[in-house]
């Protein structure tokens, strides 16, 4: 006869608990990222120079368009 293989069983649940369903996870990104440099350009930019600040405006724009624009089409795609 042939071993047969087969998994142990799983341990019995605690009253209250339940198996956890897989999730799916948001794909990563460099948005949040590019955020956290506009805001941290824009605080600096504050304190130094104008053109800084321009910078931090524009990386800040720029990654909340993008980090909106990922949210919106990954709800369409699940």
């Amino acid at each position: 006869m042939a071993a047969e293989t087969s998994k142990p069983a799983p341990p019995p649940l605690r009253p209250g608990w339940n198996i956890p369903q897989p999730e799916n996870l948001p794909e990563p990104c460099i948005w949040p990222a590019t955020l956290a440099l506009g805001i941290t350009f824009l605080v600096w930019g504050l304190v130094t120079s104008l053109m800084i600040t321009g910078v931090g405006l524009l990386l800040f724009a720029a990654a909340l368009k993008g980090w909106i624009r990922d949210i919106r089409h990954e709800r369409t795609r699940h």
